[in-house]
């Protein structure tokens, strides 16, 4: 059945340019936007600058510019680095848009009418060298839950713990690196608690969110017989935002008017395209409310997941906003097994990457063979990326393409008895869309790769190069050339979503542009063939002239990386005994969800996890993780590997029935983790 799609993807904020951490959430967006176009669906692509708050008027001062002029400037700059990577946004815009302002006053009105909004005095930390008070992303310090140094103003990377910025130890402005002074003033605030029974039924049973995010949410925030806390929406002067209409001389939060800003960008593209915003994203007054095809779709990275979650939901639920059908959820970008650094040349800008001659397409694909639906992290392994891009895709897919277009100047006029390869790829199209619809792009990959490899194998066997030789077998040849191209424009085809510009070349080559997703079906006959368009492998040099040019240029290159010697403190642990093959293959390793994670009263050492094994049902595992994960909360959605077939123990608290696989023990303890992919109960050999 035909929908409607309204995709946002979330707002970069107005500071930076795009790096590489933005590009893996805006090509898993852009991905699922060209596949659901390819099936035939309407798809409206918007996106806008996050431009409000304390950041951008302080760099707006100390450039001595106005706010609208940094805010057109790094515009310009974003739209051209997105467009680069052939994210093909509708419409781009900015939150600090005449709409968006009426929608965001619209909506505050609603919550006020309905009595959802309070007012207190707030003690807060102010900059005394900057003269504003601090939001949270702008005071770093010491998390007082871990005591991990240089955590955020509102959670800690470390331990996951969330607290307020007055809580952190040690704490600087980011502005300045002034020590913060404690400030009051007066605050609105929403009672989320009034909107409860709301979030529980639709973070728990609507279906917008995939079940470890739905059960992280209700372990972190809607925890029974916890109150949520009222959320400061506003901020006191100076403030770069929109002014609160009541409350003179205090400005909206920025996670206020940000969301908001989807709704702004929809309207200033309606306003532009001769569109109905209703038509959407309607009101629960008007039509297409209740109309299951109408659907909105926010792609979103996992540290804004409660903004989505809690905040975004309640301020529709309670302005009476159609609420968005599925919130899509990806994990954070680690390089080479680390955070992105400047030091190590790994904070990677998308200019930066495009400079040193590298194509687009190539990231794209990487990116989409390592996501997989779920908001694990990912890792951007540089070797790996070089590898992967020129086996899988000039290795095999294009690979069928320049080894016989140049041998045959027209397709056969009937199609050939393949022995049933078409057919069989044919068939995988269901399958390999139901891993795109499920933002699950790696099985979509693995799948096509498989076909690729079929078809190679064809291509070997038939020797087309050799066929050449011989004018005799000029059928033959043109036989083998017919099924070889048929079978890379099949493979196109799927690739779309992934690889527009592949799609495009092969359209050009066999005179047949790829349009819908049901051209995978049929194949081509009788086109003349035309010029062969290179897809170059990726150059190691150029990674590595990326890498450096990452680098500030007052850092030195980093050293060679060979491994630390052992430190004395913590000497490596000696081999255990020598085992037999047959003794390791007594133990039967699984891929395994963490479905829920309890502390366990009384024991100081012990996390009670229930994990889900697939298909081979739930179990329930005691392990001796808690001073590693003093917030049991973040286990909640991980994959780890467990030990599944080892007898059940009987202990005080209750029976374990398998053992977690960690390195390390005690606070230094960490969790194996399979690669993406894995999925709960494959077993690991």
């Amino acid at each position: 059945m035909p929908r409607r799609l309204l995709v946002t993807a979330a707002l970069p904020y107005v500071n930076g340019h795009i790096h590489i951490g933005h590009l893996v959430e805006h090509v898993m967006c852009d991905v699922w936007v060209r596949f659901q176009r390819l099936r035939g669906h309407q798809v409206a692509f918007l996106c806008a600058d996050d431009v409000h708050g304390t950041a951008t008027m302080i760099a707006a001062r100390k450039r001595g510019i106005s706010e609208s002029q940094i805010i057109r400037e790094m515009g310009a700059a974003h739209v051209r680095d997105f467009q680069a990577f052939a994210i093909a946004h509708d419409f781009y815009g900015s939150t600090d848009s005449p709409r968006a302002k009426a929608f965001v006053e619209d909506i505050w009105r609603r919550l006020v009418q309905a009595g959802h909004v309070n007012r207190k005095s707030v003690t807060q930390l102010f900059d005394p060298v900057q003269g504003c008070f601090l939001a949270d992303r702008f005071v770093k310090g010491t998390c007082p839950k871990c005591g991990a140094a240089d955590q955020n103003g509102d959670s800690c990377d470390k331990c996951g713990a969330t607290y307020a910025p007055t809580d952190l130890k040690d704490a600087r402005s980011t502005l300045s690196g002034a020590v913060p002074e404690l400030r009051s003033a007066e605050h609105c605030f929403v009672r989320l608690e009034d909107l409860r029974g709301f979030l529980e039924e639709w973070t728990q049973r609507s279906g917008a969110l995939a079940g470890p995010i739905a059960r992280w949410v209700k372990g972190a925030f809607l925890v029974d017989g916890e109150p949520l806390r009222d959320w400061d929406v506003s901020r006191p002067a100076p403030y770069f935002g929109f002014e609160i209409p009541d409350a003179p001389g205090n400005y909206f939060y920025v996670w206020v008017d940000a969301p908001v800003g989807y709704i702004g960008a929809l309207a200033d593209w309606c306003a532009t395209n001769g569109q109905e915003r209703a038509a959407w994203w309607p009101r629960r007054d008007e039509p297409g409310y209740a109309d299951p095809s109408v659907e909105i779709h926010h792609c979103i990275g996992k540290d804004i997941t409660y903004f989505h979650t809690l905040f975004w939901p309640a301020m529709l639920q309670a302005a009476d906003w159609k609420l968005p059908t599925r919130i899509h959820i990806h994990g954070w970008l680690t390089v080479n097994g680390d955070k992105m650094s400047k030091s190590t040349g790994t904070f990677i800008n998308a200019s930066t990457y495009i400079d040193s001659g590298l194509d687009p397409a190539h990231l794209r694909y990487y990116f989409a063979a390592k996501l997989n639906g779920s908001a694990d992290d990912l890792d951007l392994n540089l070797d790996e990326f070089v590898a992967k891009v020129n086996s899988d895709i000039v290795g095999k897919v294009v690979n069928l393409a320049s080894r016989t277009a140049k041998f045959v100047p027209t397709l056969a006029a009937t199609y050939p008895d393949d022995g049933g390869l078409f057919a069989a790829a044919a068939a995988e199209s269901e399958a390999i869309a139901a891993c795109y619809e499920a933002d699950d792009s790696a099985g979509a990959i693995r799948r096509i790769m498989a076909l690729a490899d079929r078809a190679n194998e064809f291509v070997e066997r038939v020797a087309p190069w050799t066929l050449k030789k011989d004018p005799a077998k000029a059928a033959e040849l043109e036989r083998a050339c017919t099924i070889s191209l048929n079978l890379f424009r099949q493979l196109c085809v799927y690739l779309a979503p992934v690889l527009p510009g592949l799609a495009e070349s092969c359209g050009r080559l066999l005179g047949c542009p790829i349009t819908t997703w049901t051209d995978a079906q049929t194949p081509v006959t009788g086109a003349t063939i035309g010029p062969f368009e290179r897809f170059d492998r990726i150059d190691p040099a150029k990674v590595a002239a990326m890498v450096e040019a990452s680098r500030p240029t007052d850092t030195p290159p980093a050293p060679s990386p060979l491994p630390p010697p052992p430190s004395p403190a913590t000497p490596s642990e000696p081999l255990a005994p020598e085992v037999t093959f047959d003794d390791f293959a007594k133990l039967d390793l699984r891929v395994a969800e963490v479905l829920t994670a309890e502390e366990v009263p009384k024991a100081k050492k012990i996390v009670k996890l229930r994990v889900s094994l697939g298909s081979l049902g739930e179990r329930t595992i005691f392990a001796g993780i808690k001073a590693a994960f003093p917030e049991v909360a973040v286990l909640v959605g991980r994959r780890i590997v467990v030990v599944a077939n080892l007898a059940p123990r009987q202990m005080s608290f209750g029976t374990s029935e398998g053992m977690v696989i960690a390195a390390g023990e005690g606070s230094s303890a960490f969790l194996l983790t399979p690669d993406a992919g894995a999925q709960p109960g494959m077993r690991i050999h």
